[in-house]
């Protein structure tokens, strides 16, 4: 028997947003050794043209919001990008943990095939397989911005290591 859609995509999105939410625990305890304001953190880049902080994490959990939503043809949560706080920022995560959590199994039945059209950028209309879009566009987006989550408080001091990105124990 093969891997489903849901185990291939749910289980890896509630892995990293839980690991997400404990980078963000572990930023604050950061802030406060150092005794520096946590939001200082918002709005770093790696690069000047980088997207900030607060934008990797909304791009991370739409990510997976979407990704959710368009295998199993349920209309996706709206969430305004309007976070300014740590708090925002890990509601927003909880939120999205709760809406990959909250969609059954069952609905991701037959999505691997189904053809699922996605907007990249405003000409650029893509429809592709589930499967093919989980494996080629939405699982590397979603890491892609986790890992810049974890980079910029790594590169700012936070003591995260690789344990912390796969969410080992210990």
């Amino acid at each position: 028997m093969g891997i489903s859609m849901h185990d291939a995509s749910v289980p890896v999105f509630v892995r990293m947003l839980t690991n997400l939410s404990t980078w963000l625990d572990k930023a604050e305890a950061h802030a406060k050794a150092k005794d520096f304001e946590l939001e200082n953190y918002l709005t770093l880049r790696l690069t000047a043209d980088m997207l900030d902080f607060t934008s990797q994490i909304q791009i991370a959990t739409d990510a997976a919001k979407f990704a959710v939503s368009r295998l199993t043809e349920i209309d996706p949560p709206k969430w305004p990008d309007d976070e300014k706080t740590f708090d925002e920022l890990r509601a927003r995560v909880k939120k999205a943990l709760d809406f990959v959590q909250s969609v059954p199994a069952a609905k991701f039945e037959g999505s691997e095939s189904r053809k699922v059209s996605i907007q990249l950028g405003p000409e650029r209309k893509v429809t592709l397989p589930g499967l093919d879009l989980l494996r080629g566009f939405w699982l590397p987006n979603f890491f892609f911005h986790v890992t810049m989550t974890y980079a910029l408080l790594r590169a700012n001091g936070v003591e995260l290591g690789k344990r912390d990105y796969l969410g080992l124990p210990g």
